[in-house]
């Protein structure tokens, strides 16, 4: 039987995208699971030929009342025929092959105690498998369960596309030598691992933050499967620690603004330009009461100090009230932490709020930033701010354009142009 469609046909592109990026981990995740680590590119070949087909399916026919379970049967049919083409994979499909006629849905299997009760998340820790280096971990997870492009993964890490295809590679390959089971890993090794998850859920929570795409400055679909994925995380026995709630904490506190930092056109406005009314009240509360969590024991990381500066913005009457010593203190905090000259750089910014431009300038007077933060816009719009508001027009003007033109997207060019247009 056919599966129902909605009765207008026509399904714009962008549909099709929104479902099918919200499927794709989990359906790599399921059918992984059935047929095996081995066979990975497969399945993100079969979920990648899932979407080509449903361009053209949705567009003739409608959309399918249930979008994530069509993808699924036209995946999993997929894989099946690849692995059919080839000789000496009868065990597998005598394992997978009897879904595609039942209809499956994209379940899990019943979960017993101690086994993560979500799919998506489940994978994610045996992508952090810990022969895996920890950088192509990352890329592997981006890519593969969160569908992330190299563009993107390239532009988040601060890297180049030949080296995202690179970690990339190599992580597939030591998946393939290792053969690792893609069970719920025992309680010893997840915990082990929950660092490299902790990263891959930040990472796409600040895509969805601020995108590196062109057509979208805001992604609230990534910030939510961030937040979700971080929840059930915390509700598991290895994943209820005081790093995991400062995670969710520094989440929730962050996603409270994300109605406010769009204006009626949808173009980004500052931090000093938001109409604090809009905050979320509920995802405050929220962020507060796991950053109260997050206080038990005596951790401390990089997730506790941004929770805690994420709540000094939403604390804040207003952007002139704003307790901007107590930031600069907690950047210099998570330097200590995580040594990085982006964290010296927002170290400045709070420092030119509470004292003036010229003590900023003195704290990044010396600091040679690495080749990848030496081009890019942050750093030259900050210097940028900086030297207008200290009366440095010259060097305000020449950061200024280098800024601009290395913008990302026309989003965040716009807002560069907006801010610096009173200071240089």
């Amino acid at each position: 039987m056919k599966p129902a469609r909605t009765p207008s046909p026509g399904t714009p592109p962008a549909l099709v995208e929104h479902s099918f990026r919200h499927a794709y981990g989990k359906l790599v995740a399921v059918l992984v699971r059935k047929v095996g680590v081995q066979h990975l590119e497969r399945v993100e070949d079969a979920v990648q030929g899932a979407l080509l087909t449903a361009l053209t399916a949705w567009d003739a026919h409608g959309t399918p009342t249930e979008p994530e379970a069509w993808l699924y049967r036209v995946a999993h049919n997929n894989v099946i025929s690849a692995l059919r083409r080839e000789a000496g994979r009868a065990r597998i499909l005598e394992r997978a092959g009897q879904d595609a006629d039942q209809g499956a849905e994209v379940n899990a299997p019943p979960h017993f105690d101690g086994e993560v009760p979500d799919e998506l998340l489940r994978m994610l820790f045996v992508c952090c498998h810990e022969s895996i280096p920890p950088d192509s971990r990352l890329v592997m997870a981006l890519k593969t369960l969160c569908g992330f492009g190299t563009g993107e993964i390239a532009d988040r890490l601060f890297i180049s596309e030949a080296h995202v295809f690179k970690r990339l590679a190599r992580a597939r390959e030591r998946l393939r030598e290792l053969l690792v089971d893609t069970e719920t890993p025992s309680l010893d090794a997840m915990r082990a691992r929950l660092p490299g998850v902790h990263a891959v859920i930040y990472t796409l929570f600040n895509e969805g933050y601020l995108s590196a795409r062109h057509e979208q400055a805001i992604r609230r679909e990534l910030c939510d499967e961030a937040i979700r994925l971080a929840t059930v995380l915390a509700n598991h026995p290895a994943g209820a620690t005081p790093e995991t709630f400062a995670l969710l904490a520094l989440m929730h506190l962050h996603a409270a603004r994300l109605d406010a930092r769009r204006d009626i056109t949808g173009g980004l406005l500052l931090l000093e330009e938001q109409d604090r009314t809009r905050w979320d009240q509920t995802r405050i509360r929220a962020g507060m009461t796991w950053l109260a969590r997050a206080a038990s024991g005596e951790t401390f990381t990089r997730y506790h100090a941004e929770a805690g500066i994420a709540a000094e913005h939403c604390l804040a009457p207003s952007f002139a009230e704003t307790r901007w010593s107590e930031i600069a203190d907690l950047y210099a905090m998570l330097e200590s932490i995580d040594p990085s000259p982006l964290h010296t750089l927002n170290r400045a910014v709070a420092i030119a709020e509470a004292t003036g431009p010229e003590a900023a300038l003195a704290l990044l007077h010396g600091v040679i930033p690495p080749s990848w933060l030496e081009g890019h816009y942050l750093w030259a719009a900050v210097l940028a701010d900086l030297h207008g508001r200290a009366g440095h027009r010259a060097q305000a003007v020449r950061y200024a354009e280098t800024a601009v033109s290395a913008a990302p997207t026309d989003r965040v060019r716009e807002v560069l142009r907006r801010r610096l247009a009173g200071r240089v």
